[in-house]
């Protein structure tokens, strides 16, 4: 589906020659906005888009050699085209150096203004395609990149197989990076809507404040900041797919317009007035158990239903058995050749430390371990000794002793449990400080004496636990 043509901008002082170029263009299908000067010309650049600007030469105050030059300056891909009734080759020779499209003279004959209205139509169309191209080609998905063997991804390429040529909504669940934005994009390439954009976005990574404009757009001046009219990602993707990360991290108030959105595709920009409509599939994604916040009332639960007409989860990948060792042959590939390297494969002992590990960040956390690797190692296979030491990264630091259990054994009086703690206490304090007193004393905020009281009274002797008396603490 091609995008609308944005209009043309006609600026002329001559009332009759305005009207006539607006009528001539509009009788073609295009959109016109006329304004008598060049300084109101530019003040409308500023805010919107437009395909062409056609100015004559001569206008009261600025001319229009000096707002082509401006545009020139300002807007350096925005065709400009020129009318004089005072054509000279010398004059033509000007408009074309400063940065006219093309020059005509009066009168003219329609076809010659038909004629450059469609090459800026032509240009603009191709230069959208190659936009949606390049977007297209930096986010290429396809079945072959989900990669996996197990039971759980056999059924999940089935089901994609199954639901991609619909245009049935989907909501991915699942752990952070366990490859819901590749589902996504898979299921936008194996859709009808392929050759159509494929927009994302993650709700989390936008301000609350900015994500309704970000989603539906909004008009000049609608906020602080909202110097020029803007389009929203929805009708960027018109015709195609859009995909919304982490979902359920969007507002309640955003909720609600959203669900509006889903029922009929109609929506209105931030500031706007106008609705506006568009055909687009929606995808939806969320690392958060989406029952439990429906439950909790901070997402609303019409929403979830609209959005949940067909459910996929992707599992963690510690429940997917061997397909880590695919997935890190999958990225042992790609990391060689974007280092230019030559690794061949993995150990035995590395293909083991990779099949022991949980992977609590899931196949992101694979990908870096296997990049890392690829960059540390100097042999033609990966060695256990280049991955990380995932062990070491997964050990809980070391907490402080915690006698004090708040627990009371059978048969103790509440005089023996504290005394009992408080024995306790003092020898892990002593323990800690090596068995020194003094030091002891200070961590326990007493004095040395004290604590030799109480280490009487608690039957203490500085040499417990195996450890001799130090010099000068007897």
């Amino acid at each position: 589906m091609s995008l609308p043509l944005p209009p043309v901008l006609v600026v002329d002082d001559e009332k009759n020659m305005r009207l006539s170029l607006q009528n001539l263009l509009r009788d073609e299908g295009y959109d016109v906005r006329t304004v008598e000067s060049a300084e109101t010309a530019l003040e409308l650049l500023a805010a919107e888009e437009f395909l062409l600007v056609i100015t004559d030469a001569r206008l009261g105050g600025l001319s229009g050699y000096e707002l082509l030059r401006k545009i020139h300056a300002q807007w350096p891909e925005l065709p400009v085209l020129v009318l004089t009734a005072y054509a000279t080759p010398k004059l033509a020779v000007e408009a074309i150096k400063a940065g006219a499209m093309d020059y005509l003279a009066k009168p003219f004959a329609p076809e010659e203004l038909f004629l450059a209205a469609a090459r800026c139509a032509e240009r603009y169309r191709l230069l959208q395609e190659n936009a949606t191209l390049r977007q297209r080609e930096a986010g290429v998905f396809s079945l072959d990149q989900i990669v996996g063997e197990s039971p759980p991804m056999r059924v999940l390429k089935q089901l994609l197989q199954t639901v991609a040529p619909t245009d049935a909504r989907v909501l991915l669940l699942g752990p952070s990076g366990t490859g819901k934005e590749l589902v996504a994009g898979a299921l936008h390439h194996l859709s009808r809507r392929r050759k159509e954009n494929y927009v994302r976005i993650n709700c989390a990574a936008i301000p609350e404040t900015l994500l309704e404009s970000e989603l539906f757009g909004h008009e000049k001046g609608a906020f602080t900041g909202a110097l020029k009219q803007k389009r929203g990602r929805v009708e960027e993707a018109d015709g195609g797919t859009i995909f919304l990360d982490e979902i359920a991290d969007m507002s309640q108030s955003l909720q609600a317009k959203l669900l509006r959105f889903l029922e009929d595709g109609t929506f209105t920009r931030v500031g706007g007035t106008q609705e506006r409509r568009v055909d687009v599939r929606v995808l939806a994604a969320t690392n958060r158990d989406i029952a439990r916040a429906v439950a909790e009332g901070s997402f609303r639960e019409d929403l979830f239903y609209r959005l949940n007409v067909v459910q996929l989860s992707l599992l963690p990948l510690s429940e997917r058995g061997r397909d880590v060792l695919l997935l890190a042959g999958h990225f042992l590939n790609l990391i060689n050749a974007s280092l230019n390297k030559n690794v061949t494969g993995f150990s035995a002992a590395a293909q083991a430390k990779l099949l022991a590990h949980r992977w609590p960040g899931n196949v992101r956390e694979l990908r870096n371990a296997v990049e890392r690797a690829v960059i540390l190692e100097t042999t033609s296979l990966i060695q256990s000794a280049s991955l990380p030491d995932f062990e070491a990264a997964e050990s809980p630091k070391a907490a402080p002793p915690s006698p004090l259990s708040g627990k009371i054994a059978d048969g103790e009086s509440l005089e023996e449990a504290l005394k009992r703690c408080e024995r306790e206490l003092i020898l892990g304090i002593l323990e800690q400080d090596n068995f020194n007193l003094t030091s002891a004393a200070e961590r326990l905020k007493i004095t040395r004496h004290s604590l030799r009281y109480r280490m009487q009274r608690l039957n203490i002797s500085v040499g417990e636990g195996g450890k001799p008396p130090l010099p000068g603490d007897e």
